[in-house]
């Protein structure tokens, strides 16, 4: 029977039954794969902690009889992340990251760019915690490897550079607006400074997080950027946006 390999991030499990476990898990060849690993909860020798969220792991399975769930034969644990995982905040930011790609990329194989994106934004997290900058960055490199970016920095109707100290953003028009093009009453009105600070981020390399400190309007104003952009491409709400919206909101009590 054929017998495949990779390295793989684990983005989630079920437990099934009585010992057993579906997993989902992303791999930079195959993209995200589902499968079914026998006895999960009790074998220590071929899986012990590997199957935990975050994991970075060697996974080893069989293609399927039927359906679609691969048959997990082994995991290899190469890095619990051990660092994200006391810190309710980082916690919540990681399963958001995760169920984003799940939704944003499917099940497309050849994603090397976007493991490379996951692997470092999870290290990240486990190195450094959670922080708004960490999340705008993922955000959106992720829209880039997607191929959903919106027009920053020209007007997306007409591609004239933007004028002025206030721009007009709409994700389903394909971004910016310039003032002839922006329909009276336009909701989002954003600085050109923010538009310029989101594409300057795109200059960077795309596993680079740390260093990174964006003003307070530059974060609120692209926190509403991305949340249209996202929003757009997104077929369901996510389940780990609300979680991790109220732990960022205890975090900022304090």
């Amino acid at each position: 029977m054929k017998l495949l390999s990779s390295e793989a991030i684990i983005l989630r499990h079920l437990d099934y039954g009585e010992a057993d476990r579906i997993v989902t898990f992303f791999t930079p060849e195959h993209g995200r794969l589902r499968g079914f690993a026998r006895s999960a909860r009790k074998s220590r020798k071929r899986f012990g902690a590997a199957l935990e969220p975050f994991s970075r792991v060697r996974m080893h399975w069989s293609p399927p009889s039927s359906g679609d769930l691969v048959r997990l034969r082994e995991a290899e644990l190469l890095d619990l992340r051990t660092g994200l995982r006391g810190d309710l905040t980082a916690i919540a930011l990681a399963g958001y990251g995760c169920e984003l790609v799940e939704e944003m990329l499917g099940e497309e194989g050849g994603q090397v760019r976007a493991y490379a994106l996951l692997g470092a934004f999870l290290d990240h997290l486990a190195g450094h915690g959670a922080s708004p900058e960490a999340r705008f960055l993922f955000e959106l490199r992720l829209l880039v490897l997607a191929g959903y970016i919106p027009h920053l920095l020209h007007c997306s109707e007409c591609a004239a550079g933007l004028r002025g100290d206030e721009a007009a953003f709409d994700a389903a028009r394909g971004g910016s607006l310039c003032p002839e093009c922006a329909p009276p009453g336009t909701a989002l009105r954003v600085s050109p400074l923010t538009l310029g600070s989101l594409s300057r981020s795109l200059q960077s390399p795309l596993t680079h997080f740390a260093g990174f400190r964006f003003g307070s309007r530059t974060l609120e104003e692209g926190r509403a950027i991305l949340t249209g952009a996202l929003r757009l491409h997104l077929h369901r709400p996510l389940r780990s946006l609300s979680f991790l919206e109220r732990m960022e909101a205890d975090s900022a009590c304090f």
